[in-house]
C-alpha cells in the first residue's frame, strides 16, 4: 500500500524503510518497494540517502536516538545511578517493544567491526556514569563500566525476547541490572543518597574520581602532565 503523499519525502522514506524492515525482519528490502510506499520515484532515495544502504543506516540510526534521547534530559535526577537504572528499563522496555528493529541493532554484527549506530547507548552510559565517578562511588573508569553495563543490558533483552508472549520474566531484569550495577561500585551493598554520609574512598575511587575530574578541567597542565597523570591514574584504579 502507498503511502498518502503528504509530508516530508525524507521522512517518508524513512518510515516506509522501517516499516519494510519490521515486515521482513532482515536487509533485503528493495529499492523499489521502498519507493513505491513512500509514493517517491528512486531518484529522490538517492538525493536524500545516496543508495539503499545509506536508508537503511539512517532508518536504524534515527530509531536508536529516539530511544536514547531521553536519557540526556538535563536534570533527570539527583542520582546518575537513578538514572542508569531508568535507561537500563527503557533499553529493556524498547527491546520488547521492537523485537525486530532491536535484532538488527544488536543481532547482525561483524566480527571486529564496532557497531556505530549503537554508539550512542555507550556514550549515554559513559556520560552518567562520569558523574558517578566524580561522586566517587565508581570502582572502575566510567568507560569500562558503561561497557559492562551495556553488555549486561543488551544480553537480558534478547534473553527476554527469546522468552514466549506472556511468560516474560521481567524480574531477571531487574536481578540482572542490579548485579551489573554493583560490579563497578565502589560499595555496591549501599546506595547513596543526597544527605547520606558516603563511605571511605578506596585507591580505586580515588583515582577514578580524580581521572574525570582532570577529564573535565585540564586546566593547568600541559598535554604530557595530562597524559603521565592520567596513565598513573588508570593505573591507581585497577582494584
Amino acid at each position: 500500500m502507498v503511502m498518502k503523499r503528504g509530508g516530508d519525502a525524507r521522512d517518508r522514506l524513512l518510515l516506509a524503510a522501517a516499516q519494510l524492515l519490521e515486515e521482513s525482519g532482515d536487509r533485503t528490502v528493495s529499492t523499489r518497494a521502498v519507493c513505491e510506499r513512500a509514493g517517491v520515484q528512486a531518484p529522490t532515495l538517492y538525493h536524500h540517502f545516496g543508495n539503499k544502504q545509506g536508508l537503511i543506516d539512517a532508518v536504524l540510526n534515527h530509531g536508536f536516538t529516539q530511544f536514547v534521547a531521553p536519557a540526556h534530559a538535563p536534570g533527570v535526577s539527583d542520582d546518575p545511578l537513578d538514572d542508569v537504572r531508568a535507561g537500563w528499563d527503557r533499553h529493556v522496555a524498547f527491546g520488547l517493544s521492537n523485537p525486530t528493529f532491536y535484532g538488527l541493532l544488536y543481532g547482525r554484527v561483524e566480527p571486529g567491526t564496532p557497531c556505530s549506530i549503537t554508539a550512542p547507548a555507550l556514550a549515554m552510559l559513559v556520560e552518567l556514569l562520569d558523574a558517578a565517578a566524580r561522586a566517587g562511588v565508581l570502582a572502575v573508569p566510567p568507560r569500562d563500566a558503561a561497557a559492562q553495563l551495556l553488555t549486561a543490558n543488551v544480553g537480558v533483552t534478547l534473553a527476554l525476547i527469546t522468552q514466549p508472549e506472556g511468560q516474560v520474566d521481567h524480574s531477571l531484569s531487574d536481578r540482572v541490572r542490579e548485579a551489573a550495577i554493583a560490579g563497578v561500585l565502589t560499595h555496591p551493598t549501599g546506595r547513596h543518597r543526597p544527605g547520606s554520609t558516603r563511605p571511605a574512598p578506596t585507591r580505586a575511587s580515588a583515582a577514578v574520581a580524580l581521572r574525570a575530574l582532570v577529564e573535565d578541567d585540564p586546566d593547568g597542565l600541559s598535554p604530557g602532565e595530562s597524559g603521565l597523570l592520567k596513565e598513573l591514574l588508570d593505573r591507581l584504579s585497577t582494584p
